[in-house]
């Protein structure tokens, strides 16, 4: 029982569920416009349950992303924007409705409303085309095509040209709005107007709205179209730089340029070719013209026969014909002026009618006359500047000159008396002469002709009138004929009785004037200019004349008197007054009477004529003050008048009948300013090209309603907005004022710099400052105008002889404009030679920019370490202004050293000596100097000695080892090679070696020399004994090297220092030296004696220092006191006393025979000069030389303190030294012969000398008379200043 009521429950379930019924959508379709907004309702999903359960909404397919609906009310909002034009007028939207048990699809049919969203699209663009200039008007140049995507009239489009540029253009092209065609309205001109037009065309839509129902909205596209005007042959050529005027002298050759036309086709897009022709010619024949138009000389010019200028009537024609099928051509004329040539030799003509050329000329002259005779001769000379000199020749050059005598151009040639005395009828009746023409300017150029003077007998008297002076009178404008006097003249010539002719003088009476010429009757001849009130006295010569023409005469005074003739003279022609309105006038008007002042024939009253204003003023009758009689409107007068107003005013006399005369009176009635100037438009937008140097913008227009000029005047002026970049200028027109507005003439403006666009304020203003300004916009457009720049180059390392083809290095350089090709041109290369930078052709410039070594040069860095090179760079696209860079690319190329060169020595006349005995190892006897011309580490040098030869006095060579070494140092670019000893030398060689020093660089490269260095021999030794221990002399021997160096001017190299064991006196010491000259001469023993006992200072120095003995000559002893002697006398006896005595007086004489050797050596030394002596103390027993460590060879730097192993303990003496070398010098102009006589009783015979020194120095005392002469030399080659 229990199942079976579970059982009945379920189906009572179940029955109830199928019992509810699905949701059901009413509404399926719904309209949308495409431009909602976003979040915007749009509609609600119509659905309905029959059980009235809650329903939920929702949406499905592809298109549900483009809308939202409220989960529970069905609300429908945009989520994304919609666009008909993408999703098509019709979409499907499905929607699903939920009652919980149920589920209730459906897709919406949404049907979109077109809004006007889209714009005009063009196709087939751009619009760019090229039309020739020729091009017929409503011809169709291209059709602009546009498509809208929307509907209906949204999609519709229409056409219409927005803008024109230039803006000239404007009228120049139309487009019809519905098709789109654009055709020609105007007729182009590729000179006259642009050859550049941009078109701005715009298409705009029908126009729609959907959404937004109370705005429709319209939308459009702009496409621009570039149209370009090509040239056509239409114009004729033009001849450029007018007028012609060229020159050559006569004679030129034939072929000779004379100057050149150039004539340019006026077509400037076609330049055609021009050839030109001589259409005429006032010389046919005489030049010829090529095709560049150079005028040349075709036939001998002869100035004298064609003149000074041809006129030639130049053609210009082009090579191909113009649009009418002809060629242009035009013509032009050119000046040859003919430059004359002195070819020509002066003539005599004889000269009538025509002037013939003549050699005999006659002439008369009368007795005792002073003056010229004419001859009718006539000098020429053809050439243009002549110069001729004249001159007399015959019996009679004293009795007449030559006039002129120097003359440059044609001229009458007169002879001139000089001596009227000789000119004597009774005694000769005829002259001849002979005249002689030369050319200044070439002697050789002569002619000459004979002149015939036949000499006449003379009339001397006279003709004379009774009176010097007449007085006449005659009233004005008498009738012509009316006799004033008859005067008679008297000559008591019998052949002038009854042939007196008169003559009124001067020719000015003659007007007025004359004078019946046979009987003398003066009468009127002209009534209407005898005028008292112009001119009322006369003054006249009344001149009689004989046969002979000799004259008489006499004045006359003739006064005309007055009738009333003249109407008064107003001063002026007219009077014109300027009053301004409202204001007084008062004008005098003057007039005068030229009237006799004593009659009314010159009283004067006014008046003025009646007019339309001449009521409105009054005048004075007597005083003509001119006044207004009311006040002066000038809005009242005629606009026409202008202001003006004209009056008559009248001026008569009161004679019989009287005289008036009338003057025009102008009144201009000023007006006052009232009006400000305004503009014709409210703004103004132009455009112009940049880099254009003063090229038009455009014009503004502006009037001021004011009636006068002064006032209506209007200036136009930029005041803000320019940037100094414009100018306006101002122009009248028929009505108001133009401003015409241009770039600056110095200012070019430019596309690529910040400033595009300007925005102009332009004022125009009255006089008195009366303004209004209006906005002007100027578009600038780009050319390529810009001109390239280099970029810096870095500098270029090239090795010097390199010789490759390839670059190496190069220029580059840019250009702001974006359409350009630059080429590169060489400008000039410079190399740097030592300092200095001269022209070089080293490298050449490719066009490219690459630089290349030039294969016909060598690079040398020897020669010029561095190469500048200057390029320029040009853009071959420019359209205006330069084309090259402004300044020019520089390259810096450094030139790299190789080794290339080997060292050279330099060259020295310097001596070396050395002792060979104090030689030791390392001493420095000799040096050498190099240089290389590569630098771095290519000029360094090692200097090696590579043979040894041995040269003996015999001037026998032979090898020998290599006792020498060189040592290498360095003084700046100067390399320096120390000669040392490499071991002690051969004491006993006498002569010179001869040193191989080879001088290497571093890429061994070498060469090689040969030095001379003398050796000294042990021979040459001089001992010299001192009295002194070995201590005290090693002491003192640098004071005793400067004595003996002093004494014997050379230099004192010491040997040795010991103890003089075989002396007879104990404790002396023996030095051994060396006296040595700088040419390697040395001193003897007896030459050494000889010059320290002629050196009498030197000599007590020496022996101050104890010197006893000088080689094997007797020791210097020191003389004994004889009070010693007596003292020991005393003590030891008498006997022994005398004995003392007796020794002591011998010691004595012996004493003093030494002393006065001494002295007479001194006075011998002081006659031997000396000089650039050097000294230095030297250490004792060594060849080593303190002072600045001076080598006695190569004056060489050696540090004493190491070398001597000298310690701080040493004293300051034996650190101190002398000069090692002493030079002497011996005037050229002294002889070299010199004698020396001992004066020893007991010394006898010749000494024998080694050196020839020696056999100087002793001639220096010789006895006169002595047989024995000794000659020495001085060798001249050697100086002191050589080491």
């Amino acid at each position: 029982m229990e199942g079976i009521t579970g059982v009945m429950m379920v189906l009572c379930l179940i029955g109830l569920s199928n019992a509810n019924t699905s949701p059901t959508i009413n509404s399926m379709v719904h309209n949308v416009c495409e431009d909602t907004p976003e979040g915007v309702y749009v509609f609600t999903i119509d659905a309905t349950d029959a059980e009235n359960d809650p329903l939920t909404y929702s949406l499905t397919g592809s298109n549900a992303t483009y809308f939202t609906v409220e989960k529970n009310t069905g609300r429908v909002s945009i989520k994304t924007p919609l666009d008909r034009e993408v999703s098509s007028d019709v979409m499907r939207l499905g929607v699903a409705v939920d009652d919980g048990p149920n589920l209730t699809t459906k897709d919406l049919t949404i049907i979109l409303g077109d809004a006007n969203d889209n714009r005009p699209i063009f196709s087939n663009t751009p619009y760019d085309i090229e039309i020739p200039e020729n091009t017929s008007v409503n011809a169709i140049l291209f059709t602009a095509m546009a498509t809208d995507g929307d509907t209906s009239t949204s999609a519709v489009v229409q056409y219409s040209i927005d803008e024109v540029t230039p803006i000239n253009g404007v009228g120049l092209f139309r487009i019809e709005p519905i098709t789109g065609k654009v055709k020609l309205s105007g007729q182009l001109n590729y000179t006259a107007l642009s050859t550049f037009y941009r078109l701005k065309i715009n298409a705009t839509d029908g126009g729609g709205k959907c959404y937004y129902k109370n705005t429709t909205n319209y939308l459009s596209s702009i496409a621009f179209s570039f149209i370009t005007v090509t040239d056509v042959p239409d114009l004729d050529p033009q001849f450029i730089s007018l007028p012609y005027v060229g020159r050559v002298e006569e004679n030129a050759p034939v072929g000779h340029s004379v100057f050149q036309v150039t004539a340019l086709d006026q077509d400037t897009g076609v330049n055609d070719d021009i050839f030109y022709s001589i259409q005429d010619s006032t010389a046919e024949g005489l030049f010829a013209i090529s095709e560049t138009g150079v005028i040349s000389v075709q036939l001998d010019i002869d100035r004298e026969d064609i003149g000074d200028t041809v006129t030639l009537t130049v053609k210009a024609t082009e090579s191909k014909a113009n649009i009418h099928g002809f060629q242009a051509n035009t013509t032009a004329e050119v000046q040859i002026n003919i430059i004359d040539v002195n070819d020509n030799v002066p003539q005599f003509y004889k000269c009538g009618d025509e002037c013939v050329i003549e050699s005999h000329f006659t002439g008369e002259v009368v007795e005792h006359m002073l003056g010229s005779v004419f001859i009718n001769m006539t000098v020429k000379d053809l050439d243009k500047i002549a110069e001729t000199s004249l001159t007399l020749e015959g019996d009679y050059i004293d009795v007449f000159s030559v006039q002129p005598q120097f003359t440059m151009s044609d001229s009458i040639v007169q002879l001139q008396v000089l001596d009227p005395q000789k000119l004597d009828y009774e005694k000769i009746h005829q002259m001849v002469l002979q005249v002689i023409a030369t050319d200044g300017k070439n002697p050789t150029f002569q002619s000459t002709a004979t002149v015939t003077i036949n000499i006449k007998d003379a009339n001397d008297n006279s003709p004379t009138f009774p009176q010097n002076t007449y007085k006449l009178n005659v009233t004005e404008h008498s009738p012509v004929g009316t006799i004033l006097d008859t005067l008679i003249a008297d000559d008591p010539d019998t052949m002038d009785q009854g042939n007196i002719t008169y003559k009124l003088l001067p020719d000015s009476i003659l007007p007025y004037f004359d004078v019946e010429p046979h009987t003398g009757e003066v009468y009127v001849k002209n009534a209407t200019l005898l005028d008292r009130e112009v001119r009322s006295l006369y003054s006249a010569t009344l001149q009689a004349r004989d046969t002979d023409g000799k004259p008489g005469s006499t004045v006359l005074d003739i006064t005309v008197t007055d009738i009333n003739d003249h109407a008064p003279i107003i001063n002026r022609d007219t009077y014109r007054e300027f009053v301004k309105e409202g204001e007084e006038l008062e004008l005098r008007i003057e007039a005068t009477d030229a009237d006799d002042s004593d009659t009314k024939n010159s009283q004067i009253v006014f008046g003025i004529v009646p007019s339309k204003y001449s009521g409105n003023f009054t005048i004075g009758t007597d005083t003509g003050v001119l006044r207004n009689s009311g006040e002066l409107d000038r809005e009242a007068l005629d606009p026409k008048l202008n202001g003006m107003i004209e009056l008559n005013v009248t001026a008569t006399d009161k004679g019989t009948p009287p005289l008036s005369t009338m003057v025009t009176v102008i009144i201009n009635v000023e007006d006052v300013n009232d009006n400000t100037p305004q503009f014709k438009a409210s703004s103004y937008k132009f455009s112009v090209k940049e880099g254009q140097k003063g090229a038009f913008v455009g014009s503004v227009q502006a009037e001021d309603l004011d009636q006068t000029a002064e006032f209506d005047r209007i200036s136009f002026s930029i005041i803000e907005g320019s940037f100094g970049s414009f100018i306006i200028r101002t122009f009248a027109e028929e009505r108001g004022y133009r401003g015409n507005i241009t770039v600056d003439p110095d200012i070019e403006l430019d596309y690529e710099s910040a400033r595009k666009q300007f925005q102009l304020q332009v004022e125009a203003t009255d006089l008195e400052q009366k303004k209004v300004v209006v906005t002007v916009e100027v578009d600038v457009l780009d050319v390529n105008d810009e001109r390239p720049e280099f970029k810096p180059s870095d500098p270029v390392t090239v090795k010097e002889n390199i010789a490759v083809s390839g670059a190496v290095g190069s220029f580059t350089a840019q250009d702001k404009d974006g359409n350009h090709s630059l080429v590169y041109e060489l400008e000039s290369i410079k190399c740097r030679c030592n300092g200095s930078l001269t022209p070089c052709s080293w490298f050449t410039l490719d066009p490219t920019g690459e630089v290349r070594v030039n294969p016909g040069h060598t690079v040398d860095y020897e020669e010029c370490d561095q190469v500048l090179m200057e390029a320029q760079v040009v853009d071959e696209y420019t359209e205006k202004g330069e084309n090259n860079s402004v300044t020019a690319g520089l390259m810096v190329i450094n030139i790299e050293d190789i080794n290339d060169n080997a060292p050279k020595f330099i060259f020295s006349d310097s001596v070396f000596v050395v002792v060979s005995e104090n030689a030791g190892k390392g001493t420095s006897v000799a040096g050498v100097t190099a240089t290389d011309r590569d630098s771095g580490i290519n000029r360094q040098i090692e200097f090696k000695v590579t043979a040894v030869q041995f040269r003996d006095t015999n001037n026998q060579t032979g090898n020998t080892k290599i006792v020498f070494e060189a040592v290498t140092t360095q003084q700046k670019d100067i390399y320096i090679g120390i000669i040392q000893t490499t071991e002690a030398l051969d004491t006993s060689l006498k002569g010179k070696y001869l040193v191989t020093v080879s001088a290497t660089d571093t890429g061994d490269l070498s060469t090689s020399t040969v030095l001379e260095i003398f050796a000294v021999d042990k021979t040459y030794q001089v001992p010299l004994e001192f009295t002194r221990t070995q201590t005290v002399v090693e002491e003192n021997i640098n004071e005793i090297i400067r004595a003996l160096s002093a004494a014997t001017k050379t230099a004192v190299e010491i040997a040795s220092i010991s103890d003089a064991e075989a002396s007879r006196v104990s404790g002396n010491t023996i030095v051994v030296a060396y006296f040595v000259y700088s040419n390697g001469t040395v001193l003897t023993t007896d030459e050494v004696i000889k010059m320290i006992s002629d050196d009498h200072q030197q000599s007590r120095v020496l022996i101050e220092l104890g010197l006893a003995d000088i080689g094997k000559a007797p020791a210097i002893e020191t003389g004994a006191d004889p009070l010693q002697y007596a003292l020991f006398g005393m003590v030891a006896g008498l006997v022994i006393v005398m004995a003392v005595l007796t020794t002591s007086l011998m010691c004595t004489r012996r004493n003093y025979r030494r002393k006065l050797k001494a002295a007479k050596a001194m006075n011998s030394a002081a006659m031997v000069t000396s000089g650039n002596q050097k000294s230095g103390p030297v250490v004792p027993g060594t060849n080593k030389y303190t002072m600045e460590g001076a080598n006695p060879v190569l004056n060489l730097n050696i540090d004493t303190t190491m070398t001597l192993d000298m310690d701080e303990d040493s004293s300051d003496v034996d650190k101190v030294s002398l000069n090692s070398l002493d030079s002497i010098s011996y005037e050229k102009n002294k002889p070299n012969m010199m004698s020396i006589q001992e004066e020893e009783e007991d010394d006898s015979g010749p000494p024998e000398y080694i050196e020839p020194l020696g056999a100087a120095l002793a001639q220096r005392g010789q006895k006169k008379g002595s047989d024995n002469p000794h000659i020495g030399f001085h060798n001249p080659v050697f100086s002191t200043t050589d080491l």
